[in-house]
């Protein structure tokens, strides 16, 4: 259908749609359940039998295979069946593994999906846009990506960017006429909005005509959802480790065979033991137990109402060093309460907080009837009609729909009782919309007798020079000097009280004259001010605390008064008394150049716009900080882009401001910032952690090996037995180490550095002198149960196997902290305890388990052997325990 050539009534006539009401629930169930959601379609997902035998691609499983193949083909069936069963193990285990991540990651593209406002049933409600089906009526407004494609039917200075479909950058001026032309293209069609493109000024409502693959966007975009994942830095610092290790290992496996064959040790014992080895020593569960950690801090980000969009975030989360806050609704209430009303003669306080319309007006202790001021019941009234916002009662508590300094004006009113039937009485024929460049909005009203007026509410400096009279109760008088100058100090008094200040003000319209929007906003009658305070979140104060422990610089970043700012920020302590404030006028004065030199002197940000915070951003990262910078709107989404974390608002963010983030907060709270980075360092320290045990491990597998062949001894341990331990004492406490809590003082300590090596702070020693220390027990315990004594090579072997998986047990424990195992409880984390106990099972079940003890080359052990292993397996950790102690 060209669904642009036919009117509003032919399109809701062929759509079976009651424009004033939507569609009800049951007709949009049995559409979405003809026509199926509204999601384009994506490519075929890998099949879970695909992605099992994914685990078995690796090149050293592939040679681990074929050993096992000659092992059967020369008889050793024990040893095949043996090697085989580990390895199908550890092909279930990455299996898992993988899955595990995979969902994790289709829950974060699920609650990250975009949402819809449609009318159902005659109510407007936010549904997944997934669920929007063909007939839906939806409004859009400034920041929305569009969800379907719809033919418009009211639009009020709507402009859509569709460079997402038509390649053009500029916005496109919508409007709700037909046009007759035959087969006119995409870009054309101006009474249309597209799936996938972005409103970027004004608002609308249209009729959804298609979804899904029906859509412009579906037709030539099929593979706008097929993204290829990319890799995060740090599995690119992984990726190259990798590298390093298998050639590492490699040299010094081949070193092991080398000596042992020189030594008269068989061929095929020597390659089959080389092979082993080198599977061992290569950490190749590491990416797969990267990516669970990442998945799960992931999930765990979600239960503090923080959604990581971008893996690569978590990491960068660890390193931030300034945080740029938004005020309002981020690190306060976002309830906006009108507690001040100002005239021209009268000058009254308003009880009640919140969205709750109780409430009364004061003069000093005296309740007073606005009744009886004539011009402050004309400021709320002209307050309420100019005016977006609405307010419900739903699940015993009000809730806005809009702006909260609308809703604050709205609540004000009521309080005064203009009741919805009062504001019914007027009509709005024409509206010039707010936006962050202009700070003001405007309304035509037409009243019951067809009078017609415009009401013009924004920022006092802003109306001020277009403020020609004042309203008093004998009508309108010119402005005068003392008047202006009244204006100005109330605002300031204000502002010192940390309350925002919007100037509400109107003027009357000749009948049968054209005014331009230009004109509308010209020669005012100024009626009063509004002051209304966004109390801070009570948890907010603890949590910029908790960042300067961190070494983290909170920054307050605002549209509002200086004085509002730095009366907030005082209040929060986030700034020192002697701290500075820059205005968004002197930003724009400043260069990038000039702005870096002074901004770490600076605590706020008062007045700016969206582009001043793409400039802040830069000067912060030319200093050297990692920055974290919040926003929610279309125009935040530059500054949002370029800083090192983007933070987005869940709820009063838009579609494209979350797009350009890292990070969404679902509770838009300034408190989740801190507890996402303190969740992000403590994921990368768990990553630290298992890669310090995984490595230390390794080495003190291959070094026992290469020792004994530069002794001249029988090899200590058997292929299978070194196959055990990589599967059995490596994966299983590896996988608890990335669930362990975060150390008491994660968010006392500065942040590390964006280029800190994956070895940095000591690491790369923790894991040698740890590998040197587990490899020259093992040795000793083997020497001592071997005694140069053929017949006891069974005994030593099975002694030297029990030593090296625990001394790796009891070692894992140590790698809990940077500082020395006894710094923190061993019983902390429940889930690393549960591992090492079914480790230990399984080494008792291999070693006194008769069936087994054939193909794993053990025998039974006295307690007076266990007395000696764990006293050997525990030098390692307790040697450099007491060190550090």
């Amino acid at each position: 259908m060209k669904w642009y050539k036919y009117n509003s009534e032919h399109v809701a006539r062929k759509l079976a749609v009651d424009i004033r009401e939507g569609l009800t629930e049951k007709q949009a169930g049995e559409r979405l359940k003809k026509f199926g959601p509204n999601v384009l379609e994506e490519g075929k997902g890998v099949s879970w039998l695909m992605l099992f035998f994914k685990q078995f691609q690796d090149f050293m499983v592939l040679v681990l295979l074929a050993a096992t193949l000659i092992s059967g083909l020369l008889g050793e069936y024990v040893d095949a069946i043996a090697i085989m069963a580990i390895v199908l193990m550890n092909g279930v285990l990455g299996y898992f593994q993988e899955r595990k991540a995979e969902k994790s990651l289709a829950k974060l593209k699920e609650l990250s999906a975009p949402q819809a406002h449609v009318l159902r049933d005659g109510q407007w409600k936010k549904i997944p846009s997934a669920d929007v089906v063909v007939g839906d009526v939806i409004k859009m407004t400034s920041g929305d990506r569009i969800s379907a494609d719809v033919r418009l039917i009211q639009v009020k200075g709507l402009e859509v960017e569709e460079s997402a479909l038509t390649g053009e950058s500029l916005p496109v001026t919508k409007n709700v006429h037909e046009i007759g032309r035959e087969d006119v293209e995409v870009g054309d069609q101006h009474n249309m909005a597209f799936t996938g493109t972005l409103v970027t000024r004004g608002s609308g409502t249209g009729v959804v005509v298609g979804v899904g693959m029906d859509t412009a966007m579906g037709q030539i975009a099929t593979l706008l959802v097929n993204t290829e994942r990319v890799q995060t830095p740090l599995e690119r610092k992984l990726a190259e480790l990798g590298k390093i290790l298998i050639i590492t290992a490699l040299v010094l496996t081949a070193l092991v065979v080398m000596l042992g064959v020189y030594q008269g040790h068989p061929l095929y014992n020597m390659f089959l033991a080389g092979v082993s080895l080198a599977v061992a020593a290569i950490p190749e569960g590491l990416p797969a137990i990267v990516t669970v950690a990442l998945s799960l801090g992931v999930q765990r980000m979600i239960k503090r109402k923080a959604i990581v969009r971008k893996l690569s975030a978590v990491e960068t989360l660890g390193c931030a060093s300034v945080i740029c806050s938004d005020k309002t609704g981020t690190m306060t209430e976002n309830q906006m309460t009108v507690k001040q009303l100002f005239t021209i003669e009268d000058s009254l306080t308003v009880s009640g907080e919140g969205y709750d319309i109780s409430g009364g007006f004061y003069e000093g202790d005296h309740k007073v009837d606005t009744q009886d001021s004539p011009v402050v019941q004309q400021m709320l009234l002209y307050g309420a009609l100019c005016n977006n916002a609405s307010i419900t009662y739903k699940n015993e508590r009000y809730v806005l729909d809009g702006d909260p300094t609308e809703g604050a004006l709205l609540v004000a009113a009521r309080k005064a009782s203009i009741t919805l039937e009062t504001l019914a009485s007027y009509k709005i024929v024409h509206e010039i919309p707010f936006d962050s460049d202009r700070k003001r909005m405007s309304v035509v009203i037409e009243d019951e007798q067809n009078r017609r007026f415009v009401i013009t509410k924004g920022a006092p400096d802003v109306l001020l020079p277009r403020i020609q009279y004042v309203r008093t109760e004998s009508g309108h008088v010119p402005l005068k000097a003392r008047d202006e100058e009244n204006i100005n100090r109330k605002v300031h008094t204000m502002a010192d009280h940390a309350l925002r200040t919007i100037a509400i003000c109107c003027k009357p319209l000749k009948q049968g004259v054209h005014y331009s929007d230009v004109d509308l906003e010209k020669d005012l009658v100024f009626i009063g001010l509004a002051g209304i305070i966004d109390p801070p979140r009570k948890e907010v104060k603890q949590a910029i605390l908790e960042c300067k422990q961190a070494g983290i610089k909170t920054v307050m970043i605002t549209g509002d008064h200086a004085k509002t700012a730095r009366a907030i920020a005082l209040d929060l302590d986030l700034m020192p008394e002697n701290g500075r404030v820059v205005e968004g006028s002197e930003i724009s004065r400043m260069s990038e150049q000039q702005l870096a030199s002074i901004i770490d002197d600076v605590y706020v940000f008062a007045r700016v716009t969206p582009e001043h915070k793409l400039k802040i951003v830069k000067a912060f990262q030319r200093q050297g900080h990692v920055v974290a910078m919040t926003g929610d709107g279309v125009n935040d989404a530059p500054a949002i882009k370029a800083s090192d974390i983007g933070v987005s608002m869940g709820r009063s963010g838009t579609d494209v401001a979350k797009e350009a983030s890292s990070l969404i907060l679902l509770d838009d709270n300034f408190a989740t910032i801190k507890s996402a980075i303190h969740e992000g360092r403590n994921i990368y320290e768990n990553i630290r952690k298992f890669i310090r045990y995984l490595l230390a491990s390794n080495v003190g597998e291959i070094l026992v090996m290469l020792f004994a062949m530069l002794l001249a001894l029988p090899l200590p341990l058997v292929p299978v037995q070194i196959l055990w331990v990589n599967l059995v004492t490596d994966g299983l406490p590896a996988m608890a180490l990335g669930l362990d809590k975060s150390e008491g003082n994660v968010m006392k300590q500065p942040p590390r550095s964006a280029k800190e090596g994956v070895f940095a702070r000591g690491l790369g020693f923790k894991i040698v002198s740890r590998g040197i220390m587990i490899g020259l027990v093992t040795l000793i315990a083997f020497i001592l149960a071997y005694q140069g004594q053929e017949e006891r090579l069974l005994y030593a072997q099975t002694i030297a196997f029990s030593t090296l998986v625990m001394a790796q047990l009891i070692h894992v424990f140590d790698c809990r902290s940077e500082r020395s195992v006894f710094a923190r409880n061993p019983f902390g984390n429940l889930y690393l305890l549960g591992a090492v106990i079914s480790s230990l099972l399984l080494l008792l079940v291999v070693i006194y388990y008769e069936p087994l003890q054939g193909p794993f080359h053990t025998t039974d052990l006295a307690l007076r052997d266990w007395i000696g292993i764990i006293g050997l397996s525990a030098i390692p950790t307790l040697l450099w325990g007491y060190s550090k102690k």
